[in-house]
């Protein structure tokens, strides 16, 4: 079944439709607390068409914590997150994205997966439906989970500011 993700910056939701255009499920995410970017080094929300380029954390245990992409071997808790109060959590499954548009998310300086901009699991006491990432959009980790598992490579992605 084809699938699609529809991602609105305003609304802080990610919708999943099926190839009919159908809404399958509708997730509260956190995007960028700087709003829509799409500028390497703005801590923006890229916005525009984009695919799910990379798939990361298959049979991880929910909590994984990653670094540059890889497991560190760490599971988050409340008392990891206050040992490390200023680290950007990404945790349980990362869907990695690519732009599809040159010269507005990809390519140059305005290349989403150049920036890791990331559809992420967060810890489950960061507040979705408002703005709080650096750029990426984040999710709690049950929710990542089932998209993640839901999706294949190459899902398209739209990012909207509505």
């Amino acid at each position: 079944m084809s699938l699609q993700i529809r991602i609105s910056i305003g609304r802080q939701t990610l919708t999943l439709l099926d190839g009919a255009g159908e809404v399958l499920r509708v997730y509260s995410v956190s995007t960028a607390a700087k709003g829509p970017g799409e500028l390497s080094g703005s801590h923006c929300t890229p916005r525009g068409r984009h695919l799910v380029r990379a798939r990361i954390g298959t049979g991880q245990p929910e909590n994984t914590v990653f670094v540059a992409r890889r497991p560190t071997g760490e599971i988050y808790s409340r008392q990891l997150g206050e040992q490390f109060p200023r680290r950007d959590w990404i945790l349980t499954r990362i869907l990695w994205l690519s732009g599809c548009e040159a010269g507005r998310n990809r390519l140059g300086e305005v290349d989403t997966m150049r920036r890791y901009v990331y559809i992420h699991g967060s810890p489950d006491s960061t507040p979705m439906g408002r703005p709080g990432s650096i750029g990426c959009i984040r999710m709690h980790n049950a929710d990542i989970i089932e998209l993640f598992d839901l999706v294949a490579p190459y899902t398209p992605v739209d990012i909207t500011e509505d």
